[in-house]
């Protein structure tokens, strides 16, 4: 241990952060013992703030800090049209190609039977109630275009053609294996303009 208790013990928390090693750990807490008190107890009550009132949307359940998403509460947008995907993370990407104007359904996931994950741990029952109730003209799937999210893609059309209505699935642009967060926004737009529908 080369720092003070206080010192080290910070840096092991940031280093448990994704992407941040040890020399950018240490990096960040000499830039906080530079600032001004105020501004890390500002970091300090964001992060808490985070933690106690982020929520998921009760109807698409994408990252809210209110009952409803900003996407559900806009009118403006095509109520009758549902893309679903796989995180709330992949609601951001997809926004941010400016090529869809419907509303979502997160699953918080995909089927995995490897890691114990089938149908029942993610949000499929909720979005069958939401297209049985809300009139659903078409279902875009948007799940990755892995093995889990292909797996997820298979089981989302078996159970939702049923209800009637347009399924169709992101088409061309996007390589085999990609990940919808990664892919860059022209490519995200292209796939959904020439999304497909698909069968049982």
């Amino acid at each position: 241990m080369f720092y003070p208790r206080l010192i080290e013990n910070l840096m092991d928390r940031l280093t448990r952060l994704p992407g941040i090693g040890r020399r950018s750990a240490e990096r960040m807490v000499f830039w906080m013992l530079n600032q001004p008190k105020e501004d890390i107890q500002a970091l300090i009550d964001a992060i808490a703030d985070l933690k106690a009132h982020l929520m998921f949307c009760r109807r698409c359940h994408h990252l809210s800090d209110s009952a409803l998403c900003p996407i559900c509460s806009d009118q403006s947008r095509d109520q009758g049209m549902i893309c679903i995907v796989e995180d709330p993370k992949d609601v951001i990407a997809i926004e941010k190609s400016g090529a869809y104007k419907g509303v979502y359904h997160v699953l918080l996931g995909t089927i995995a039977p490897v890691d114990g994950r089938g149908p029942e741990n993610l949000t499929i029952q909720h979005l069958l109630n939401r297209v049985a109730e809300e009139k659903i003209q078409e279902v875009i799937i948007a799940t990755d275009s892995d093995n889990e999210g292909e797996m997820t893609a298979l089981y989302l059309v078996k159970v939702l053609k049923p209800l009637g209505g347009l399924v169709s699935r992101i088409g061309i642009g996007l390589p085999a294996g990609s990940s919808l967060e990664y892919a860059d926004i022209s490519t995200l737009s292209m796939s959904l303009t020439s999304r497909r529908e698909v069968g049982v």
